[in-house]
């Protein structure tokens, strides 16, 4: 090969060559002299012989001889070779492949044999990435069956051996499980369901096709860093969608009858009753992440019109090994939490919506008060994660074990900190109380929209005021922004308007810089990578218990519990801005306004 050239005879129908990228690379000044020798005789390496030149010197970590801060990465590379070559880089996100379409391209035999892979297909054209720039003999035998145009483009070669592989394994188990021919699984649960005479073409749930599809799921589920996994029936077709940062991104689609059967296996490795779906199912199964992390699923089913719907919530244990500054609890809102939880008697409240975060507040704090001298006891609808260090019951209606009268159980067993998944109606409530009266620490959570809300929520429930002073030693609200990926987040502009209307009514000094999401390889051109708490703390000092009554006003609570050092959610999140980890839009996409 001659050179990296577009309009090189030679280069055509060869393919890339370690020295002659490396002469080009030394040519263009993006390599030293010594870096091109000591690459290219370093002949104990196997690895020249098995990686692809792009990867191979990739791993040699060479910085940029134009900037010796920046390292030749794989990125790096591809870019510079796609100027020379003019084919685009793909940079491929394989939430957003639609993986059906682009592998009904070509067969699998073919793309391995040619070393190339379809990324995306619309009527007019169909983009095919490759890592070899040069070979061109697979395209006029393609554009003669697609009858479509061709677009080339570069791809990373470790990304094309793999998701060829993942992709078109998926297809295959999606195809063959779309043709098992075996009986029907289960009752009728479409309410549009037709009737189809002589169809026996439903594959069951332990078909090896539907463990493929499983497997895959829960694999691409951890790669991709989601919270949730959605399974949604609709009348043809089933949604499978992540949640990932707190945003539901969809996956892939399966045909309607292949996703009851992943449903099905699902159900059977979580321990639920196959043949029940008419009714809503809990259930949780144990599974390891490709590092090898054991990591719990809770599962929960409901009835839809178009069949059950599915939604497993992933509970990483490595979440429990974070430090409450890496959930975002830092400085005074971190001291004021620790003088509450390491009270020896009294309730502590954490309050916010469903997937703000209270739970893995209270794991992470239960673990840190659970050592040998105490006894931590919990009672929860249901059990959220495992925990070897405190004892942990689940709410049963079926037998009548339900909040209250677990918790009377759980005063039985001698314990020094309780922890009540959820504090819904009064008997429950006055229980909490009578646990606090007794000498116990109590922790649980409410569902309201701010801190001084809880002190109302309890009011309502039919807790006298008295009892409310007499325990509550202080509530926190919470809520998850996700946070700026620190690999291209890039400073941004901020108005006086914008921030007068996030910190409002009081008068915060506007920082002087803030940042903006940007996107890249790293967070999946989202611009975030995580994601991190807001709280606002409310402690019950005596000037806020003085406001607590029968005719409360929640603005005068809010009032003083700020004069004694509480922050809004929203002034949390400023402070987050300030400090460059979110932005101003997800500060109030997530904290409420002050009424």
């Amino acid at each position: 090969m001659e050179g990296v050239t577009n309009g090189s005879a030679s280069a055509r129908e060869r393919l890339l060559n370690l020295r002659v990228l490396m002469d080009n690379l030394l040519s263009d000044g993006l390599i030293s002299v010594e870096d091109q020798y000591r690459v290219l005789n370093n002949t104990r390496s196997k690895d020249q012989a098995t990686m692809h030149p792009l990867t191979y010197i990739a791993s040699q970590n060479l910085p940029d001889a134009r900037n010796h801060h920046v390292i030749l990465d794989i990125s790096q590379l591809l870019s510079w070779l796609s100027s020379r070559v003019n084919q685009e880089v793909f940079f491929l996100d394989p939430l957003k492949i639609n993986v059906p379409a682009i592998t009904e391209v070509m067969s699998f035999e073919f793309a391995q044999r040619h070393g190339i892979l379809a990324v995306d297909v619309n009527i007019e054209e169909v983009t095919i990435a490759s890592c070899e720039p040069f070979i061109d003999t697979w395209r006029d035998n393609l554009e003669h069956v697609l009858r479509r145009n061709i677009k080339r483009v570069l791809i990373d070669p470790a990304d094309l051996k793999r998701y060829t592989v993942e992709f078109y394994s998926l297809a295959k188990s999606v195809r063959g499980a779309t043709g098992t021919a075996v009986g029907k699984i289960d009752a009728v649960t479409n309410f549009e369901q037709m009737l189809e005479m002589g169809d026996s073409k439903n594959p069951e749930a332990n078909d090896q096709h539907i463990v493929n599809i499983v497997d895959w799921i829960l694999q691409y589920a951890f790669d991709q860093r989601a919270s949730d996994i959605h399974i949604e029936p609709r009348r043809e077709l089933a949604h499978v969608r992540f949640r990932i940062d707190g945003v539901l991104n969809n996956v892939n689609e399966l045909p309607a009858h292949v996703a009851t059967a992943v449903v099905s296996r699902l159900k059977i490795l979580g321990r639920l009753n196959v043949a029940e779906k008419r009714k809503p199912q809990d259930g949780r199964l144990k599974t390891k992440s490709p590092d090898g992390n054991e990591v719990e699923l809770r599962l929960s089913t409901m009835p839809t019109a178009f069949g059950e719907k599915l939604v497993m919530r992933i509970f990483d244990p490595d979440v429990l090994l974070r430090t409450f500054d890496q959930l975002g609890l830092a400085h005074e809102d971190y001291a004021r939490w620790q003088a509450m939880i390491n009270s020896s008697t009294g309730i502590v409240l954490v309050t916010g919506p469903t997937g703000s975060g209270k739970t893995t507040t209270l794991y992470s704090s239960l673990k840190q008060l659970a050592t040998t001298e105490v006894n931590v006891c919990t009672i929860e609808d249901p059990i959220e994660m495992m925990e070897d260090s405190f004892n942990q019951m689940q709410v049963q209606p079926g037998i009548e074990l339900d909040f209250a009268s677990g918790i009377k159980a759980l005063m039985r067993q001698d314990p020094d900190i309780i922890m009540i998944g959820e504090i819904r109606d009064l008997e429950t409530a006055e229980m909490a109380i009578q646990a606090a009266l007794t000498g116990h620490l109590v922790l649980s959570t409410l569902h309201t929209n701010d801190a001084p809300s809880a002190i109302t929520r309890m009011l309502e429930l039919g807790i006298p005021a008295y009892l409310l002073k007499a325990t509550v030693l202080g509530v926190m609200a919470q809520r998850l922004v996700r946070t700026l990926c620190p690999h291209c987040k890039a400073e941004d502009s901020l108005t006086e308007t914008d921030w007068r209307e996030l910190t409002a009514p009081w008068k915060i000094t506007m920082p002087e810089r803030v940042f903006k999401p940007v996107g890249c390889l790293e967070c999946r051109n989202t611009g975030y990578m995580g994601r991190q708490g807001v709280y606002e703390i409310l402690t019950m000092t005596e000037p806020v218990k003085t406001q607590i009554n029968d005719h409360l006003d929640i603005d005068k609570i809010r009032r003083q519990g700020m004069k004694e050092g509480m922050r809004t959610l929203r002034l949390s999140g400023a402070q987050k801005i300030a400090s460059g980890d979110t932005t101003i839009a997800e500060v109030m996409r997530v904290a409420p306004a002050l009424s």
